[in-house]
């Protein structure tokens, strides 16, 4: 199998790199309507998917920080994280925070999951993408680490 200077398999770095550019975008169109009141969603807001409901929740902040900033802020570090150079780098912190940050970016989903199933019954299509986009990434990062040659 072909692998990195870092013994990381080839396709890691292109994987996680699309998918946390996806993550981003959908964090930042997020982070742009939370900004400016959720009135250019487009997205249903009758029934069960409903992204305003969501969107301007009281689980749509956490710790006084929208929580479609701090998503942002998490993409922009996954992506800086997940650049081609970093995961040829043999600085083993790189790679331990790149895990961890996926991790915690999983263990946020699944807070949020459960807000919006539990707490909200409503479901918001752009919020799933970043959940989805979330768990992709940590799967193709613990993959890759589950798969490295030292």
């Amino acid at each position: 199998m072909a692998e990195t200077d870092a013994g990381f398999p080839r396709w890691a770095p292109a994987a996680s790199l699309v998918l946390g550019v996806l993550g981003l975008a959908d964090a930042a169109y997020l982070t742009f309507e939370h900004y400016t009141g959720s009135k250019t969603l487009a997205c249903s807001s009758n029934g069960i998917v409903n992204c305003h409901a969501v969107t301007t929740s009281r689980y749509a902040t956490f710790l006084g920080m929208p929580v479609a900033l701090l998503g942002l802020l998490f993409f922009v570090a996954l992506v800086a994280l997940c650049l081609p150079p970093l995961w040829r780098t043999r600085t083993e912190w790189v790679h331990v925070a790149r895990l961890a940050a996926a991790g915690l970016g999983v263990v946020s989903v699944l807070y949020l999951l459960w807000a919006e199933l539990f707490k909200l019954d409503k479901i918001c299509l752009y919020c799933t993408g970043v959940h989805v986009l979330t768990f992709a990434l940590f799967a193709v990062v613990a993959l890759a680490g589950a798969l490295r040659r030292s």
